[in-house]
């Protein structure tokens, strides 16, 4: 006994029924639908027959059936074969992104809101990954008399913003001066090469202290984050879901969710492919048993790779989880790449 056309069209319908209603499917209702045109009794025979080859579970004897996870592969893997993944409305993917978001980790936290939104799932954003950045311009803009924006760009796009204390004997074109001499010396350098050349540099402008002492306090920060970052939008949304109303169930998702180094370790998990999806046992993880991961890929200027994802219950809508992905994934890209070219 295999896996025909008709067995398979069956478990499509139970899998799009149950992925909308969370209900177990009766072959009663598949039979109502309009793209079904096997009785009844056939239907409860092939049914019966995907039960036996693993593709459906049967919660309680009198219930209807619930797809497995087994189900849930053939069902992805269907989709990514034959290319069924429909095109999200990438502009109201862009609308979402009005405007230059200046740093990093502004535009990753933004994005995870956005797929959060979208999916109604939670979202994890991991920024680029690669070699450690390196500085290209750092300046220095007049705020008041006694403040100054420092602004510190680097290669990958990153960049990192402070407002700083300034003597209020430096004019804007003081400031200026200060801006050449720090990119002058410090272009080209990490941002852990150019904290430790701070202390050389403030020797010879002794009487510029407060405004190296913020640069170095900058550079010091940006250093210790800008791979390290994980944004996640949506954290409530899998509460929303029966299969998160147990609340043991729910108290380990959300603690999972607030360990970010390990959520990061999960999410970064696919190597080079443009999209993985984790259906509940895949994971690894046995908090999330009755999820699905499906994650996707970005590229900043420099050819180095983010990654997206999308953590839901294993009866996500993948076709509509895929497709926003490739989009946001493109947007992202396409943002980075740009902003890059424009620095």
């Amino acid at each position: 006994m295999g896996m025909d056309e008709r067995k398979l069209r069956i478990l499509q319908a139970i899998i799009d029924e149950y992925i909308l209603t969370a209900v177990p499917v009766g072959s009663r209702t598949i039979s109502k639908r309009n793209d079904m045109d096997f009785s009844p009794a056939t239907i409860r025979n092939e049914m019966s027959d995907l039960e036996e080859l693993g593709y459906l579970d049967q919660p309680h004897v009198s219930a209807g059936r619930v797809p497995s996870a087994k189900a849930y592969r053939l069902y992805v893997d269907e989709l990514l074969k034959h290319g069924k993944i429909p095109s999200a409305n990438s502009q109201s993917v862009q609308e979402h992104f009005q405007g230059r978001v200046q740093q990093m980790g502004d535009v990753i936290d933004h994005a995870a809101q956005v797929l959060s939104s979208l999916t109604h799932y939670t979202a994890v954003v991991l920024p680029p990954k690669g070699q450690e950045p390196r500085i290209r311009t750092i300046q220095l803009v007049p705020v008041s008399n006694i403040s100054a924006l420092v602004v510190i760009v680097t290669d990958s796009g990153i960049v990192r913003d402070t407002v700083i204390r300034v003597s209020d004997q430096l004019d804007s074109d003081a400031l200026y001066a200060i801006s050449r001499m720090l990119t002058d010396e410090l272009k080209g350098m990490t941002l852990r090469e150019a904290g430790a050349k701070i202390p050389e540099l403030s020797r010879r402008m002794q009487r510029n202290e407060a405004v190296m002492t913020g640069v170095h306090q900058l550079l010091d920060a940006a250093a210790e984050t800008p791979a390290g970052h994980v944004a996640v939008g949506g954290t409530s949304n899998m509460l929303s879901y029966p299969e998160y109303s147990d609340v043991e169930k729910a108290r380990g998702f959300l603690s999972l969710i607030e360990t970010r180094d390990k959520l990061a370790k999960i999410i970064a998990d696919q190597g080079e492919m443009a999209f993985t999806v984790r259906i509940g046992p895949e994971t690894g993880v046995p908090e999330m048993a009755d999820c699905s991961i499906v994650t996707a890929t970005y590229h900043s200027g420099k050819g180095q790779q983010g990654t997206i994802g999308v953590i839901g219950p294993t009866r996500m809508q993948y076709s509509k989880v895929l497709s926003i992905l490739g989009t946001m994934g493109q947007q992202l890209s396409r943002m980075l790449q740009e902003d890059d070219h424009n620095i």
